[in-house]
């Protein structure tokens, strides 16, 4: 939710996108979780997924693709331990 309103809000002229997902990582990362990569091949589904929740007010699937990032990035914490 912090991201989204962040990017919604558009305080800066530029960053907009990088600063909100750099909060939503430290927000994460201080909550025990690693943080969420959004990959390349993410972004369309990510653009998609915000834009949802800017105009209709349902982060779901914004959620459940920051979900997704989150747990491909603990697999790789995890794989690393082994």
């Amino acid at each position: 939710m912090l991201h989204g309103e962040f990017v919604k809000n558009h305080p800066f002229v530029d960053g907009n996108g990088r600063t909100a997902r750099l909060l939503m990582n430290f927000e994460l990362m201080q909550s025990g979780f690693p943080p969420a990569v959004i990959k390349k091949e993410m972004r369309p589904r990510y653009y998609e997924s915000l834009d949802l929740a800017h105009t209709t007010g349902q982060y779901e699937a914004f959620v459940e693709l920051v979900t997704r990032c989150v747990n491909e990035s603990l697999d790789l914490y995890l794989k690393r331990d082994r």
